[in-house]
């Protein structure tokens, strides 16, 4: 196996760990937002988007058997934004002013993928802090979709500009070299 390949595989069971640790400390906390796609972003932008959906799947299915049986059923969701991740990463998406952007073109697709995992699966109710705000829309008339749209979208939003940012920041102290050796190219020496 090459050294390369190695490596890869070593920053893609970091990428897992932290996801893992990044939704525990959310759960625990009952925070509104998840913090379950830092691992899976970065995993995407650095080793490409095949990297960035398995980190996910291998994120939510640790995370479901021993913390949050939940997060099984938003694998789908998670593996979404990965290879969106993958994706966008190779463009200027989130350079600059662009970031916003980049982030809602990350977002959107799994959104609309977890909103209706929530509202036809759980009703709504999931084990995030932002199901009392999709129940308080429902008795208000929303429909449960909407609802749960809505609150998908604006908790997930946050969530993905944070990791973006984090993964941003790693990123940028990493040096050219290593970061094309991770995506399979040459160093020009030691990484």
């Amino acid at each position: 196996m090459k050294k390369s390949r190695v490596m890869q595989l070593s920053v893609g069971a970091f990428c897992i760990a932290l996801n893992i640790i990044g939704a525990y400390i959310a759960l625990c906390m009952k925070l509104p937002v998840y913090l379950d796609s830092i691992g899976t972003i970065l995993a995407g932008a650095l080793l490409g988007p095949w990297y960035g959906m398995a980190v996910a799947a291998g994120g939510a299915f640790i995370s479901g058997i021993t913390s949050d049986v939940y997060a099984l059923y938003f694998m789908p969701s998670g593996m979404i934004t990965g290879m969106m991740a993958g994706l966008l990463f190779k463009t200027s998406a989130f350079r600059g002013m662009k970031m916003p952007f980049g982030t809602a073109a990350i977002t959107l697709p799994g959104t609309m993928v977890s909103s209706v995992i929530s509202a036809y699966v759980f009703g709504g109710v999931t084990s995030s802090g932002s199901s009392i705000i999709v129940q308080g829309l429902k008795h208000l008339g929303c429909n449960l979709v909407v609802s749960a749209f809505v609150v998908q979208i604006v908790t997930e939003y946050a969530d993905r500009f944070i990791s973006a940012a984090l993964v941003l920041v790693f990123l940028s102290c990493m040096t050219s070299d290593m970061k094309a050796y991770l995506r399979g190219g040459r160093s020009r020496g030691t990484v």
